[in-house]
């Protein structure tokens, strides 16, 4: 019984320290550095409509509050134009990730709705970033997918597969395309 419990607590801790880098690649580092202090959004009013209508209406069911889903779109917008990745395929990292809950927290320890593993905030210095605030999550979410996208070429699944540390495996990959295409790709 004892050597159960002792498993209980110490599996987690494990679990989170074999997906701890030894040594962050510097140019992510700089990556994540660079985008904790930049700000951006759409291209101009009417795009912003447009965008924020039809994904409020498709993310509704999941978040009915009118207010806490339109600033979580405008944030996902903002967060994924700066890392120069397609908001849609956000979209369905989160759904995929967190399904859309901002306190979401893994058994491994990865928080929030992109469910980012504590211990980037050590390798950044950025001990005090809190990882369910949704600004810093998705900031943190948009730069490290957007690195392992190009790390691999532009390869979504491998790329997607990085980010959710099961490089060599599809499950991950195919489940955030299917996401992305029944609730979030535009036509």
């Amino acid at each position: 019984m004892l050597l159960a419990l002792l498993l209980c607590l110490l599996l987690p801790a494990l679990a989170s320290a074999s997906q701890t880098p030894k040594h962050l690649d510097p140019e992510l580092k700089q990556r994540l550095l660079s985008a904790m202090d930049t700000k951006n959004g759409f291209k101009d009013r009417f795009d912003a409509d447009v965008w924020l209508t039809d994904m409020g209406a498709r993310l509704k069911r999941y978040m009915p509050d009118d207010q806490t889903r339109l600033q979580l779109l405008l944030d996902i917008h903002r967060e994924a134009s700066i890392a120069k990745l397609n908001p849609q395929l956000v979209l369905a990292v989160i759904h995929v990730e967190s399904g859309f809950d901002r306190f979401a927290l893994s058994w491994v320890g990865a928080q929030g709705y992109m469910q980012i593993m504590p211990f980037w905030k050590n390798e950044l210095g950025r001990s005090d970033d809190n990882l369910m605030h949704t600004e810093t999550n998705l900031r943190y979410g948009c730069t490290i997918l957007k690195y392992y996208i190009d790390m691999e070429k532009g390869n979504l699944q491998r790329g997607l597969a990085r980010y959710n540390g099961s490089l060599g495996r599809t499950k991950y990959p195919e489940k955030v395309f299917r996401f992305w295409d029944r609730y979030w790709k535009v036509n």
